[in-house]
């Protein structure tokens, strides 16, 4: 997952260069050319040997623009790279603040961030020094140009074309091109060190996008009350997050019956949420195939697949506004429908004696409320729903363990017609399902019912339950 900050920092920070200091050092670029230009020629028709010293000149300064703008470059990628976690450690600071107090670690997480702040400051004061090397080298060779003009006018005193007059524009043109050099200098380093922020806006742009989010094809497009069964095939099926990383899961072939509870199980990184996240299609598949009621997930549009498929994430998601909203965003269902969901949720109690009922209003993330109420409302949400396929993501991982047992209670009552899918932190969360699923790198080592795997010893399953006892 991309880091909030680096998303905060490009679509600001890099969007502000782009749109409004970029267009202005291509503009003074080309105005201090053109300037450049002008001054040359006047200067040289006045003093024909002056051109020698504009060679030189443009030679030297040409010489210390390779030293300085590789330099620049480089420290303005490392700014724009060390500005992101200071807006990423920021969000979440703010968006955890009661948490951080509660465990009253303020001054841990302020110094942290102050180690955050000093790294970029050291990196934007090398950035202002390397700009301070320059201006001391432009002025330099300023006053040479200054001195090499003043001196040919000299050498030109007794030519009857160089009079007082023509002398002064030769020494005024001189000083006006150190001036309009320097400026051509520093736009020209600018548009250079600020061209980062296009290569970085470039990158996303350039993302792969996802797959169409309905399917183009109306034969592709699956039955209206897809998924019915709720079976799903995993054929020959293998994944990974990007090309270059190896396979997360590797040649998975499993069918999940109809209203079958399987437990997936596993150490950390065996490859579990990978197999919640290959069921969206949040990753696609590197080879094989996802099959649900007879139907390959990969032909049919995201959104034909993910609303029909319901997942309570081990992070709670919830939105700014009411709890109805967050219940219901499309108006689907009718109150008595949310009231019976909150009920089945545990929650009703809770809200009804809240003054605005479902409108209470529920803060970003639902800062307002505990993380076990969050849960329970995505819970409701699912409840409303009533898929055929319902995934948990480590859904009770984070909670205590009275919320946790709601929330089983819940899940057996109300998805007894559904296929269920949990990946377990808790095995004993799992433990009376149908079967369990126990993955290691990847791949599926045991897949039968808890009776048979706890009656092998030797396998990884009887492992891991008599670890956590």
């Amino acid at each position: 997952m991309t880091p909030l900050g680096r998303l905060l920092n490009r679509l600001g920070k890099d969007i502000e260069t782009i749109d409004l200091q970029l267009p202005v050092a291509f503009r003074m670029l080309m105005l201090s050319t053109l300037s450049v230009i002008q001054v040359l020629i006047v200067v040289s028709i006045s003093t024909p040997l002056f051109i020698i010293v504009a060679i030189l000149m443009i030679i030297f300064y040409i010489w210390i623009l390779r030293y300085y703008i590789s330099t620049a470059r480089q420290l303005q990628r490392l700014i724009s790279i060390n500005r992101s976690p200071i807006f990423a450690y920021f969000s979440e600071s703010v968006q955890g603040a009661s948490s951080i107090r509660a465990y009253n670690a303020v001054s841990i997480f302020f110094n942290n961030f102050c180690e955050k702040v000093n790294t970029f400051i050291n990196i934007k004061y090398a950035s202002q020094t390397a700009s301070r090397w320059l201006a001391v080298r432009l002025e330099l060779i300023g006053n040479g140009v200054v001195l090499a003009a003043a001196l040919l006018s000299v050498f030109y005193k007794g030519s009857e074309s160089m009079t007082a007059g023509v002398i002064g524009l030769s020494v005024s043109y001189s000083l006006n091109i150190t001036l309009m050099l320097n400026m051509l200098i520093r736009q020209l380093s600018d548009v250079e060190t600020n061209i980062v922020s296009v290569e970085r806006i470039k990158e996303y742009s350039e993302t792969e996008n996802e797959a169409e989010w309905k399917s183009a094809n109306p034969e592709d497009q699956p039955p209206p009350k897809w998924p019915i069964d709720g079976v799903i095939t995993f054929v020959n099926y293998s994944t990974r997050y990007r090309p270059e990383l190896e396979l997360s899961l590797c040649d998975i072939n499993v069918t999940i019956n109809a209203n079958e509870k399987i437990g997936v199980a596993g150490r950390t990184g065996a490859g579990k949420s990978s197999m919640a996240l290959a069921l969206f299609r949040i990753i696609e598949p590197a080879s094989g195939q996802i099959i649900i009621d007879g139907i390959d997930i990969s032909k049919i549009g995201l959104h034909e697949l993910r609303s029909r498929i319901t997942i309570i994430p081990q992070d709670p998601v919830l939105f700014s506004g009411t709890l109805r909203f967050n219940l219901d965003p499309f108006n689907e269902y009718s109150d008595g429908d949310l009231w019976s969901a909150l009920e089945y949720a545990h929650l009703k109690a809770f809200f009804k004696i809240q003054q605005n009922g479902l409108y209470h209003v529920i803060a970003e993330g639902g800062e307002n409320i505990s993380i076990g109420q969050r849960q329970l409302v995505c819970l409701a949400r699912a409840i409303l729903r009533k898929s055929r396929i319902l995934v948990l993501d480590e859904a009770t991982a984070s909670i205590d363990v009275i919320t946790d047992s709601l929330i089983q209670r819940t899940i057996q009552d109300q998805f007894q017609d559904s296929t269920i899918i949990t990946i377990a932190h808790r095995i004993h969360t799992i433990i009376d399902y149908d079967r369990i699923m126990v993955l290691d790198h990847g791949k599926v080592v045991e897949f039968d019912s808890p009776k048979n795997l706890m009656a092998n010893k030797k396998s990884l399953f009887h492992f891991m339950v008599h670890s956590q006892e």
